[in-house]
Formats: C-alpha cells, sequence, structure tokens
C-alpha cells in the first residue's frame, strides 16, 4: 500500500509538472501574439542603408551597402563621416531618424546644416559618451536633400560595423525597438524583479542562517543579468535614461555578475577536497575583487573607461568559467540527484554565458553577426537555472518532509506507549530529569495504580484487560492531559506530572476524577473500574525530584490498601 501511496503522489506531481509546461507552451505564443498583433503596421520605416559615401580617416568608400560593409576595428580618436541623398519623399508623417551610437560623439547635417550633436561636451571632459539609439527629429522637409553623418569615436575597438539607419514614423520608434527585442526585454525585467525581491527578502534571512547565502548570490546574479540584458539590448531606450548612464550600467553589471557566481560556487569547489583547486578558487576570488576595484576607481578618475577594459574583463570571465565548468563536471560524477540538477543548470549557465560573449565579440571586433540568431543565451540559461532551482529545492523539500516524518515517527514510537497512546517511562523519566536540572519546583507528581487488573486478565482474558487499561488511559488523558504530562509506567502503573502546586485545583482535578471513572464504568458495560492514587508537590528551591516521586508512590499504595480492606469488608 505504501509503495502504492508513493505512485500516485509522482504521478501528481509529474501531472502538476506537464500541466505548467503545457500551459507555457499555450500562453506564451498567445503573450507574444499580444505584442505584435499591430506589428506590421508599425514596423514601417524608411531603409537608409544603401548608397553610402563613407570616409574612415581619410579614405573613402563610395557606393557602401551598411549591412555588408565590414573594416577592422576602430581606434579612439578615429573619425567617420558618412554621406548620402534622401529618398525624394517617403509616406511617414511625422518622421525620427534611429542613429545607433557605440561610444563616439556624433554630429547629423542636413546640406551642410547641424541639426543635432551628441557626445562632444562630455569627450572634452574626457568623459564616457556611451552606447545606444538616438531619436532626432526628421520631419518630411528633409526629403531629398543630403544626409551627413560624423563619428567621433571615443573607445578603442569599440566597432568594425556601421548599425542600420532607418526613419520610423515618431510615436512607433520606441515601440519597434521593444517589440523587436520582447524576448530580451521580458526576460531582463522578470530577472532584475525576481533578484530584487530575492536579494531584500534573503538579506533578512541571513540574520537567522548563514545557509542563505546562496539564495542571495542567485539574487545578485540575477539583478546583474536583467539590468545588463536590458541595457544590452538598448531595450531600457524607453525609459530616456542617458547612453553614458545606460553604458555605465551595462558594464558595471557585467563585471560584477561574475563575483556572486564565484561565491555561489565556494561550496562545490570546498566538496572536492581538493586544496590545488581550492588554492586557485581563492585566486579567482581576489582576483576578482581588484580587478572590479580598479575598474571603477579608474573609471570614477576618468583614466580609463570600462568600456576599454572589456577585453581584459571578458578573458578574465572565460578563464572562471573554464574552472568552474571544470568543478561542475567533477561534481556532477558524485553528487546526489538534487545536486545534479543544480549543477547541470549552472552547466546551463556556463555554456549560455560562453555564447553571449562569443558573439558580442564576434560583432564587436569582426563584425559578425551570424551568431547573434538567439537573443538573450545568458538569460535564457539563467531563467532555465530559476527553474531547476526551483524543481531542486522542491524535491529537497520533499525529501527532507519525509525525513522529518520519519524521524518524529520514530521519536514518537521511542516515547509512547504503543497500547494507550500515553507516554511511556523512558519519556516520564527524561522530563523528571529536566525538571530537575531546570530546578523547577512548580510541580505535582500523582501516581496511579489500576485495580484487579490481574484478576481482569486471569478471568476474561488479556483482550479484557487491555480494554481496562485504555479506559484507565482515556480517563486519565481527559482529566489531567491539559495540566500537564501523562504517561503509562507499565502494567497497572501511571502517572501524572502536574504544572501546579495549588492544593484547591488538585482537589478539583481529583474530583473530576472520580467522575470521569463513574462516567466511564456507565459507558463500558461490565467495566467496573478503579485506580488507586497518590500525589506530592514539588519543594521551592526544586528539591529531588525522586524523592517527590517516591512519596506520591507510597501514597498511592497506601490508598490501594485501604480501597482493598474497604472492599474486603463490604464483602
Amino acid at each position: 500500500m505504501k509503495k502504492g501511496r508513493l505512485s500516485v503522489k509522482n504521478i501528481i506531481r509529474v501531472a502538476w509538472v506537464l500541466y505548467a509546461l503545457i500551459s507555457i507552451v499555450v500562453w506564451l505564443p498567445k503573450v507574444d501574439q499580444m505584442l505584435t498583433n499591430d506589428y506590421s503596421r508599425i514596423k514601417s520605416y524608411v531603409s537608409l542603408d544603401d548608397s553610402w559615401e563613407v570616409t574612415i580617416n581619410g579614405e573613402t568608400f563610395y557606393g557602401v551597402s551598411l549591412e555588408d560593409f565590414r573594416f577592422p576595428s576602430v581606434k579612439k580618436g578615429d573619425r567617420i563621416t558618412m554621406q548620402r541623398q534622401l529618398p525624394r519623399e517617403w509616406e511617414l508623417v511625422e518622421g525620427t531618424l534611429r542613429l545607433s551610437i557605440r561610444h563616439c560623439a556624433a554630429r547629423v547635417y542636413i546640406e551642410g546644416n547641424l541639426i543635432y550633436e551628441y557626445g562632444y561636451d562630455r569627450l572634452a571632459r574626457n568623459k564616457t559618451v556611451g552606447s545606444g539609439f538616438q531619436f532626432i527629429n526628421f520631419p518630411k522637409e528633409y526629403a531629398g536633400r543630403m544626409l551627413r553623418l560624423e563619428f567621433y569615436v571615443s573607445e578603442d575597438r569599440a566597432f568594425s560595423r556601421l548599425d542600420s539607419v532607418r526613419i520610423y514614423e515618431w510615436q512607433n520608434a520606441y515601440r519597434v525597438v521593444m517589440t523587436e527585442n520582447r524576448l530580451p526585454w521580458f526576460l531582463g525585467s522578470f530577472l532584475f524583479v525576481f533578484g530584487l525581491v530575492g536579494c531584500v527578502f534573503t538579506v533578512f534571512a541571513l540574520v537567522i542562517s548563514r545557509k542563505y547565502i546562496r539564495l542571495l548570490c542567485v539574487s545578485c546574479f540575477s539583478v546583474c543579468m536583467g539590468l545588463w540584458t536590458l541595457c544590452y539590448y538598448r531595450v531600457i531606450a524607453i525609459y530616456s535614461i542617458p547612453l553614458y548612464l545606460v553604458s555605465l550600467i551595462e558594464h558595471i553589471t557585467l563585471y560584477l555578475a561574475p563575483l556572486p557566481l564565484i561565491i555561489y560556487m565556494r561550496d562545490d569547489v570546498k566538496a572536492l577536497r581538493n586544496k590545488g583547486f581550492y588554492l586557485i578558487y581563492r585566486v579567482i576570488l581576489y582576483g576578482d575583487i581588484a580587478a572590479l576595484t580598479v575598474a571603477v576607481t579608474l573609471h570614477a578618475k576618468d583614466v580609463v573607461h570600462m568600456a576599454a577594459m572589456l577585453p581584459y574583463m571578458v578573458v578574465f570571465m572565460l578563464a572562471c568559467l573554464a574552472y568552474f565548468l571544470v568543478v561542475i563536471v567533477m561534481n556532477l560524477k558524485r553528487n546526489k540527484t538534487s545536486n545534479r540538477l543544480y549543477l547541470a543548470g549552472m552547466l546551463i549557465i556556463v555554456f549560455g554565458t560562453v555564447y553571449d560573449i562569443i558573439s558580442y565579440n564576434r560583432e564587436r571586433y569582426y563584425g559578425k553577426t551570424d551568431m547573434a540568431m538567439i537573443k538573450g543565451a545568458t538569460p535564457i540559461s539563467f531563467m532555465v537555472f530559476i527553474f531547476i532551482l526551483i524543481l531542486s529545492f522542491y524535491i529537497d523539500l520533499t525529501q527532507k518532509l519525509m525525513r522529518e516524518a520519519e524521524r518524529n515517527s520514530l521519536i514518537k514510537s521511542a516515547y509512547t506507549d504503543e497500547l494507550t497512546q500515553l507516554h511511556n517511562r523512558r519519556y516520564c523519566m527524561e522530563y523528571m530529569n529536566r525538571l530537575r536540572e531546570e530546578h523547577v519546583s512548580d510541580y505535582t507528581i500523582i501516581c496511579f495504580d489500576l485495580n484487579n487488573l490481574k484478576t481482569v486478565n486471569d478471568t476474561y482474558g488479556h483482550a479484557k484487560g487491555d480494554i481496562l487499561i485504555r479506559s484507565a488511559a482515556d480517563v486519565l488523558a481527559q482529566t489531567f492531559g491539559e495540566y500537564g504530562v501523562v504517561a503509562r509506567m507499565g502494567g497497572d502503573e501511571f502517572i501524572c506530572i502536574l504544572d501546579t502546586v495549588q492544593k484547591e485545583k488538585i482537589a478539583g482535578l481529583m474530583g473530576k476524577f472520580q467522575a470521569n471513572i463513574e462516567e466511564k464504568n456507565r459507558q463500558v458495560e461490565g467495566l467496573n473500574m478503579s485506580i488507586a492514587c497518590g500525589c506530592a508537590s514539588g519543594e521551592k528551591g526544586g528539591g529531588d525530584i525522586e524523592k517527590v516521586y517516591q512519596s506520591a508512590d507510597d501514597r498511592m499504595y497506601e490508598h490501594k490498601k485501604q480501597m482493598k480492606e474497604k472492599a474486603a469488608a463490604s464483602l
């Protein structure tokens, strides 16, 4: 029967997981459809990707298509000029030019007249200018005129290709960015909110126990990945945050993300019990803290901007990921099922992060975009990890509850009398020891002896004797259960340890006890139960509980003797 019940529970769990997965599969496309139902209407734009004349540091290229044009990664101080004739007409009523900027100052001219400028004031103060989209008012009267774009590069190796230049309807420009990047937008927002809430709760939980440090690491990593995703895919542009601040958030969260991951992996490294691996771990941990400190300090003093440190941080992150990959694989071979689940989740994070790092560097340094088909591999992998973490937590919790229930059952059986379900002699003796150690004096011990049990067993059998014992236990529990400990000491002997020494209260309970015996005799035909008793109370200062118990036991035997004499006299 037990195996059958367990299998039913497993079936219910599997059914719940399947229901959740089916719900996700069914509803996510519907939610996506709600976001994209008018995309075909708002996505219309005027493309300006061809027929450009591009000049890079004095070298001119004619008839350039931005989609195919590639060049060596730019350096700080490089100047790029782009110009072309605008279409003679377009259907957009109120246009806006979407200009992509990557760590450079920019000027926009129409027929030689400056209409827009960004970043030159910050360059003059050696400040970072950032990356992202700028939306520039572009009325219809510009149609047919000469458009010229000038860029002054502020960081080395910032890009190796020119982004698409488009004119959108003003009210649709931001919505297009959101719709085209809806997956990173959803993932980034979810991870940020999830991590932020997790940080708040786990900070308070850490006051109770250090074991919540890993949850705090997960929450911090989630915040970093969420913000980085929103910044990297430029979805955060909808909040009108300055580009230099967006770029700063992007790089800070990217550089900070390895730290909670490194702290999270500490227990897994220690589980290997290898001094060499733990030494490497300490080098990585302190190296990351030192690198973060240096990066923030140099950026704050405008000596070296964070964007310029990216190649070195990428190398460091790849080294960390390679190290943790080895640690995870070694732990996977030896750990239990639940541990394997979250280790597998960590493995997925490693691969997703490596994919994004490689994609980013291929695009930035080589102008390759073929690997960027999957947007947000790292946040996707982290979402999978969160799901695995929840599943692992559920399994751990289930196993813990089962072990707890089993332990409680064993404890109960060790301290419970099987026949009456009262406490047994072992429990009672430990309870008295506890009273002695704590110097408790406000207690009363009442000893009971069930009369005529041997006679009932010999005359009517042990089944009838068991009924008599259970009846006595019921009366004792009903009378004294809420006022202290009721236990069966063995055979026909019982005991109550009450948490009071008030004579009036004890006298009232003894009166109730006799009334309950009479009521039980009326309920059970032929029971004729009678119980001898004797009581003694503790002394101030604690006293010797063994003497109090012995005194109550002596009085109980004296009462039993009196009851026998009275019964003999009546006969």
